[in-house]
Order: structure tokens, then sequence, then C-alpha cells
């Protein structure tokens, strides 16, 4: 087996592989794309970072080629589409950096508080400046956890050793198992007002994009203090800089950014109250050997047919059956990611139903690719098809998959039913006669939605005027409608349109629509 190693990583994972009979392993650091192309043929596994761009057309020539790993979290520097066609199973390390992220976060949270980067240059430069920089203590304050993986989970772990309170939001952790880890889980509003710290641990998707903003600092008390160690843009810098000027909040602590690196320039840097580090969240040593580490033990075992974690793609099924089971894979994805924007409240468990030619061959790959979708609005890249069912379950969500007998309304059928807290939500989902997908059913109302780019899902009153209006705003915003469906309950009680439209819908349009008499509900979605 010949493994390749493209980017530097710690020599403790390049050992690992190397002590294993029959491995030979090259290191080409820095490799030009060309020289790539060349020589990828000859192995059976890549290893990356992030330098490193696995492109189609090195995917395309990597006939031998049966894995990639990534040493690190993301996999975005990978064709993942390409390496799945091509049969490459492409795996990551999501658990390596998470001790260093909590502990940058802490390190910030408690920097913030004494205000100990000032105070060490204020001393540096001949000052002694003690009532300049009283502070104050985390013991007895709550701190406010906005998604409870496993970075999360660890530094609401760590503040309770400080005395702090901890209360979180994360829809995908059920609340015995929040209750268990001493986190009391509250809504996003309650957390706004509730929080004395408010840390971030949410990937960036075009859910959390910005998530905080104007809107949400306005919920806060004067003296939070905001803390951000995963993805810029969750918190809306122009909001943040507005909240520090207006003296809004009491502070804040950023390790990641917008653009990176930003602009020396950025107003953020002119603010004493904020305290800024250069993307620290993974840059331990720990951090970096612990990734070498987890992706050479995870290459290793699958190279040596000892099982495949944290893959991004599917599992290898025949050829005969994959011919078969693609579009209800791909139509289960669809239909978890829409359902899993249109959720309210914790989910507790998930009841898929099948029906077709589909049962006739394991449903496993379209089970795991449902419920992915499900996870991905809201777990972004820290989540993937063969790792979904495992994080379900340690979030306490039941997955329950049955193939049903009885004679269903559509010959080949994926109903999924998700159980909150708050509403249940079911969606049913079929294949059109061109093996398209498509959504037949949302709770009680019939539908026949694409579910394809960007939707505007909408429930209102079942009463004339409505559609009219939806198509009049949208039409003065520049928003081009390429298909609209619709059904009710019954007549003149609820009723549920999905417009596809050819391009993202602004807040603003969307806020519009919301006020827009008899419309009762509206969300734009990304499928």
């Amino acid at each position: 087996m010949k493994i390749l190693i493209t980017d530097k990583m710690a020599q403790e994972g390049v050992d690992i592989l190397k002590a294993v009979k029959g491995f030979e392993v090259d290191c080409k650091f820095g490799i030009e794309v060309e020289e790539l192309k060349k020589i990828i043929k000859d192995y059976d596994a890549l290893i990356i970072r992030s330098g490193t761009q696995v492109t189609s057309e090195i995917v395309e020539v990597a006939d031998r080629l049966k894995y990639i790993g990534r040493a690190g979290v993301g996999l975005d520097n990978v064709d993942l589409k390409a390496a799945t066609k091509k049969g490459i199973v492409a795996m990551n390390t999501p658990a390596g950096n998470t001790t260093s992220t909590a502990e940058q976060t802490m390190s910030l949270i408690l920097s913030l508080s004494r205000s100990i980067p000032q105070a060490v240059a204020s001393t540096k430069a001949g000052q002694w400046e003690r009532s300049k920089f009283k502070g104050v203590e985390l013991y007895g304050k709550t701190l406010g956890v906005i998604g409870l993986g496993r970075i999360g989970s660890t530094v609401a772990n760590m503040a309770r050793g400080f005395g702090m309170k901890i209360i979180g939001y994360d829809p995908f952790l059920s609340l015995e198992v929040a209750q268990q880890r001493g986190i009391e889980m509250v809504d996003l509003e309650t957390l706004y007002k509730s929080s004395d710290y408010i840390t971030i641990h949410v990937p960036k998707t075009p859910e959390t994009k910005g998530m905080i903003g104007e809107k949400q600092i306005a919920m806060m008390k004067k003296s939070v203090r905001l803390i951000n160690c995963a993805r810029g843009g969750i918190i809306d810098e122009k909001a943040l800089v507005k909240a520090l000027q207006e003296k809004r909040i009491a502070g804040c602590a950023l390790d990641v950014y917008e653009q990176e690196p930003p602009d020396p320039k950025h107003p953020l840097f002119s603010f004493d109250n904020c305290v800024t580090t250069p993307h620290l969240g993974a840059s331990t040593d720990e951090a970096q050997i612990n990734v070498a580490i987890e992706i050479a033990e995870t290459v290793r075992n699958a190279l040596l047919g000892k099982g495949i974690i944290n893959a991004a793609n599917f599992p290898s099924v025949s050829a005969e059956a994959f011919a078969v089971l693609e579009p209800y894979i791909n139509l289960a994805e669809k239909m978890g990611i829409f359902a899993g924007q249109l959720i309210s409240g914790h989910v507790s468990g998930i009841k898929i139903s099948y029906c077709g030619e589909m049962t006739k061959h394991k449903i496993e790959p379209v089970t795991m690719s449902l419920v992915y979708g499900i996870l991905k609005p809201i777990m972004g890249e820290t989540i993937n098809a063969i790792n979904a069912l495992a994080v379900a379950k340690e979030r306490g969500i039941s997955i329950e998959a049955v193939q049903s007998q009885k004679e269903e309304e559509f010959v080949n059928l994926i109903s999924v039913e998700i159980a909150t807290d708050q509403e249940p939500l079911t969606v049913w989902g079929t294949l059109s006669s061109n093996k398209q997908p498509r959504i037949v059913r949302v709770n009680k109302v019939y539908v026949e939605a694409r579910p394809e780019g960007f939707l505007v899902f909408i429930k209102n009153n079942d009463v004339p005027g409505v559609v009219g209006t939806v198509g009049t705003v949208l039409a003065e915003d520049r928003v081009n409608i390429a298909g609209i469906t619709f059904g009710r309950e019954v007549p003149g009680g609820l009723a549920v349109s999905v417009v596809n439209v050819d391009t993202e819908v602004s807040h603003t349009t969307i806020e519009k629509i919301q006020k827009a008499k008899d419309v009762l509900f509206v969300k734009l979605l990304k499928v």
C-alpha cells in the first residue's frame, strides 16, 4: 500500500503509518499541482491538511486511490462529488482540536474579563495602572453556549469549573442529555436576554451566517460579553462595531473574522474592550499531534480493512444496488435538508418509513443520507453521511427506520416524522417519473415541491389574494419565480405554498412577506 502525504503534519502521525508492514509512505510537502497529477495514480491513500486542493482534475487521474484523509475538521478543499463518483472515501478528524479550541475560548473569556492583553501592554510600557484594569469575576455569572457539539460541551464543562451557570441552545441536543451535562436548555431569545457571556460553537452555514446582528444584540444585557472561536461571519461585524461604539455591550473577544486575515485598519481593532487573536483555536502542539495521529490511524485502519470512520461520503455498495438506491439517497438528503430548516424545538426522535423498490435492498445508506440532511443545516461540516447516525445517538436522538407493509398512496415513498418538544414535523417524498426528487406532503398538507436551490416556504390562511401578494413582493424586489406549488388542509383552513426562486431572497423581502395579511409563517430554505 502506498500513501502520499502532501501537507506537513506532526511526525507522530507519519510514524504510525511507517510502522505498518507493507505500507510505503512518501512525504512530499508543498507539492505542485502538476506534479501531484502525474504521481497520484501510484497511490492508495492521500493525506492532506488545508494546503492541498484535491480538485476533480486530480481525482480523475487517481485511478488507484481509495482514501483521502484530511488532518483537520473541514473537507472544503476536496471535491467530494468527484471523489464519491470515483469511489474514493474522504475522511477527516472532527475531534482532534476539541480541547485546544475550548481552551482558547476560555482564554478569551478570562482575557476579556480581566483586560489581560491591555494590562500586559500597559505594564510593558512602564505604566502601573492597577485601578484602570479592574475586572469582573466569572463565578456566579451565566454563560450562554450556542451549539453544544464536542467543543461547545467541553467549554460548558470547563466553565462549570469556574462556578458559572450554563444555559445553552442546540436544537439537536435532547433535553435529557443536556440535563445530564448540567446544562439548562433555552430558546435563543432567552439565551440572549439572560447571559452575561455568550460563546458561539456552530459551523458557518446559511442558517448561522449573521445569526447575531443588531436585532439580537438589542435583546442582550449591556454587561454582556461576546466570544467567537467558531467561524467569522456568524456575528455580524458591522453590528458588533456599532454595539461597541454605542456601548451596547461590555466587550467581545474574537479568534475568527469574516475576512481572514482581516484588514489591519478594521474598526474592531480600535476598541480596548475587543480582544482579538489570529485564528489560534487549533494552534497548539497537542492539537496538531492529535489530528496527525487521528488521521493516520483512520487511514491505516481503512487500508487494513478494519472499518471506516469520519467519512464525508457514502459507504460502498454493489453497483447493482447503487443504481437503484442512488436517486433515493439523493431524495432522502434533500428531504432531510428541507425538513431540518423547518424544525422548531429540540429534536428527540426521527422515524423514517420506506415503501417501494428501495426496500428490496439494504436501506441504511438512504437512512444515513436522510439523517445527515436533517442535521446538516445546523451542524455544517462537522456532520457527514457516515457519522450522522452516531452523532444523533450521541445527542439523545432516537432513529427508527421501518419498511412499510401497507399499501401507500405513492408506489415509492419515503416519509419522515420528526418529534420535538414543540411542534412535530412530517415530510413525505417520492420520485417523479424521471427519477427527480419531489416533496409531496408537509404535515397534513399535500404539495408537489421540487427541493432544489432556494425555496420560500409559506404557511398562510386559505383566503384569496395571498399567493398574488407573495408574487408581487418578489417581483418588486426583482426575485424571479421558477415554480410554485400550494395545498391546503381543508378549504378556508391552513394552506402551504412552496415557491422555487432563481436567486437568494433578502431578509428584507422575507420580512415583507411575513407582514402580509393572512401570512402565518415564512422562511427561506436552501436545498
